[in-house]
């Protein structure tokens, strides 16, 4: 009889990524990558939390879809995430959208893993784990997999509580006293509020934990299915609703990262909650611990220098406030308040950048000033340039307003070529070639 050991499930599952959206809400800064590979934290990938969580729980089998924009994210995965041994059969593949089934690209989340069931039939797992590329949280899947298996699931969801006026943007579910899933809806527009708690909606997060067997027949039928979206939310749940039993979970049981008692999980896929969450980072605080080294979060690590604070005269002076400054950073005569600047981020003489986000590569000349802005990767802010301080005035100027009223700067927006990865193309600066 097979163990129900953690240790042993996890060695039996295959985790799949969908990283290959095109995430239309975060645009502008989906317009040259992928949302999975758009920088986090002054020197991360959003996708890196997930993969690191698969690490950290003891999953090693993993493959990554990618389809939209997918270079700059196939470079950081296969740069930053080699390390796994593949002579244990540990390892963590880029799978690019290939036309594996008929002629057409993925047309949902289901059809993409549905054209890749050669890769879970070679990997010959027990459990499938089907994960998202773009959220922001710290989870242990050894404890969601191995209340699967004692509950006898044929599929799991994990589900969080959110706000009830937020549940529109979510799968909504429904439990019974067990936890077993009796109603599926989503993103409804009249979300129905958890019994007893009428401000919040239990939420799916979009991790599905199927029964292999179960999982290739539910795409099999859902495949010749005509009607069908090739959505697992839509679709694939819901139908196994009638036929199997499918639980929630509850992330509170398997959260790693909690703050007075809360489960952190954050949906960064809007600019403004892109930049609420980063900002998090600065205050004393965080909710985000990244300081953890019991559960850390790995990356593709950049080879550079030390952040640098040059000049100390009054008004010439260099400092950073409350902020995160990453490496290769140069800050001049200039000062940053409540703010992240991402790797090889300069910022000239008299500048003053507060509650903004600096993404890699960037250059701020003198006497810019930049408020609840977020300037993308590779720009060139010329001397005085303004962005924050008047909206009305950034969107006549081209510039981008967010619907919370933050501010994007790309290299398109200001006249200059944009680049599609954060990394130099050969993993060296420029300053070395």
């Amino acid at each position: 009889m097979p163990s129900h050991e953690p240790d042993h499930l996890v060695r039996h599952t295959y985790a799949i990524v969908l990283a290959g959206g095109r995430g239309t809400r975060l645009a502008p800064l989906t317009d040259h990558c992928a949302k999975p590979a758009v920088p986090f934290a002054g020197k991360l990938r959003i996708i890196d939390f997930t993969l690191s969580n698969c690490v950290n729980s003891g999953l090693r089998r993993i493959g990554v879809l990618t389809q939209y924009k997918a270079q700059s994210l196939i470079r950081h995965v296969e740069r930053g995430w080699g390390f796994l041994p593949g002579r244990l059969c540990e390892f963590i593949e880029v799978v690019p959208a290939q036309q594996q089934q008929g002629e057409g690209w993925y047309s949902g989340t289901a059809n993409a893993v549905f054209q890749n069931l050669d890769l879970v039939r070679e990997a010959a797992p027990r459990h499938v784990l089907v994960l998202g590329g773009d959220h922001v949280y710290k989870m242990d899947y050894s404890v969601m997999l191995a209340e699967h298996v004692a509950r006898g699931a044929a599929a799991s969801v994990a589900c969080v509580e959110v706000p009830l006026e937020e549940a529109q943007e979510f799968g909504v579910v429904a439990v019974d006293g067990a936890g077993r899933i009796t109603a599926f809806a989503e993103k409804p527009e009249r979300p129905q509020p958890v019994p007893g708690r009428p401000g919040w909606a239990l939420a799916s997060m979009g991790i599905y934990l199927f029964d292999a067997d179960v999982l290739l027949a539910a795409l099999e039928r859902d495949a010749a299915d005509v009607r069908s979206r090739h959505d697992f939310g839509h679709d694939i749940i819901p139908a196994l609703l009638h036929t199997h039993g499918v639980f929630a979970h509850a992330f509170e049981t398997s959260c790693v990262n909690r703050v007075e008692g809360r489960p952190y999980w954050r949906d960064v896929g809007a600019v403004d909650t892109y930049w609420a969450a980063n900002m998090d980072l600065t205050r004393l605080a965080p909710e985000l611990d990244l300081y953890d080294d019991h559960w850390p979060v790995f990356s593709l690590q950049r080879q550079l220098p030390p952040a640098k604070f040059v000049l100390d005269h009054e008004g010439r002076r260099g400092a950073a406030v409350d902020s995160l400054v990453s490496g290769g950073c140069i800050v001049s005569g200039a000062t940053v308040r409540r703010s992240i600047l991402f790797c090889k981020a300069r910022v000239a003489e008299g500048s003053v950048i507060e509650d903004s986000l600096v993404l890699p590569n960037t250059t701020v000349g003198r006497g810019v000033r930049l408020v609840h802005t977020v300037v993308d990767r590779d720009c060139h802010l010329p001397d005085d340039f303004r962005a924050g301080q008047d909206v009305a005035a950034d969107r006549a100027r081209g510039l981008h307003v967010t619907p919370g009223g933050i501010t994007v700067v790309t290299a398109a927006m200001l006249g200059q070529a944009a680049q599609t990865c954060a990394c130099p193309p050969h993993g060296v600066d420029a300053a070395l070639r």
